[in-house]
């Protein structure tokens, strides 16, 4: 707690700032972060990196049919919440911004980042942040980043995301990060990332309005973790497709989903278990068995956990399917 308070006092001594600008609360979230729209499919996400513990709870702040922020440096985290609400009741963001920024005492060491679902963006990087420190935007997106190892780390990011268009939105902006590092980075290193992406529209149902929630807390390579983290996500939404297909009584569909789910993430055996369970429960006991024999003699437990699903209407077969599946 002392070293803490040593380092707001000190930074904010350099920074030539009134020590009372930077409540006790506020988190020195020096990093890089993306905040980006897919023009395709309206998906918004933000996208950071920093040698902070758990950068996801501070910097990326997104609702689905409003948009999406990034506020960090010196983070006030109030900049989240009330920067959606802003945009939300029909200010820009740039409306929303300047609103923001002037109404705070700290704004030359804050860096914040606004997008809305139109794709408008707006930006700012306080004078007093810590260099290598700035950004740069354009319709969809913006990059911006502070305490950088060099003043290569934004075009990097910038020139990732106009060359990795073809991507799917979440896939896109991990490229981005891993540009960013390879460029430099945060010269005090790695060790937290996060991802967040939302739906263009709100249902209603906040709930469903997210599409990835991925947060890296503590890691060497948090970027690297973080990539593996939206292939597992992918992996999953085609098991929860198949599952669909499957109620359907579209076999075909929903084995080339389940197969697609296991190529993404082939050393899962929760993913082979239960697509092997709805395969059971659809009649289709052979292929069920031939997926299942493969998984217990990796792990004699799955077979336990089979015997136990009947009781809770989790396997609805007859005794003799049942034999079938735990021989």
């Amino acid at each position: 707690m002392k070293k803490f308070l040593w380092l707001i006092f000190f930074t904010s001594n350099i920074i030539g700032i009134h020590a009372q600008a930077i409540k006790k609360h506020e988190r020195l979230a020096h990093t890089f972060s993306i905040v980006a729209r897919d023009e395709k499919t309206g998906e918004m996400a933000v996208g950071v990196q920093s040698h902070y513990f758990n950068v996801g709870t501070a910097v990326p702040w997104g609702e689905a049919g409003v948009g999406v922020v990034a506020t960090q440096a010196f983070v006030n985290r109030s900049f989240g919440p009330r920067g959606l609400e802003l945009m939300k009741q029909g200010k820009s963001p740039q409306e929303a911004l300047d609103i923001l920024i002037q109404a705070d005492t700290g704004r030359e060491v804050r860096q914040v980042a606004l997008l809305d679902t139109f794709g408008r963006v707006a930006t700012h990087t306080g004078k007093n942040c810590i260099v290598f420190a700035g950004q740069k935007n354009g319709p969809n997106f913006s990059v911006q980043a502070n305490m950088m190892l060099n003043d290569k780390v934004i075009p990097a990011m910038e020139l990732a995301w106009k060359n990795n268009a073809f991507q799917p939105l979440a896939e896109r902006v991990v490229e981005v990060m891993k540009a960013a590092q390879v460029a430099g980075g945060d010269i005090r290193g790695q060790q937290s990332a996060a991802l967040l992406v939302v739906n263009p529209r709100s249902t209603g149902k906040s709930w469903q309005d997210r599409v990835m929630d991925l947060r890296v807390e503590d890691n060497k390579q948090p970027i690297k973790e973080l990539e593996r983290l939206v292939k597992i996500s992918r992996a999953y939404d085609h098991m929860d497709k198949g599952d669909l297909l499957m109620e359907k009584n579209d076999m075909k569909g929903a084995m080339e989903e389940y197969n697609a789910s296991m190529r993404l993430n082939p050393s899962n055996f929760e993913m082979q278990y239960w697509t092997a369970i709805t395969l059971a429960n659809n009649k289709h006991v052979d292929k069920a068995v031939e997926l299942l024999q493969k998984i217990y003699v990796k792990d004699p437990n799955w077979r336990e956990l089979t015997k136990r699903l009947p009781k809770c209407g989790l396997l609805t077969v007859t005794p003799a399917e049942f034999q079938k599946l735990v021989k």
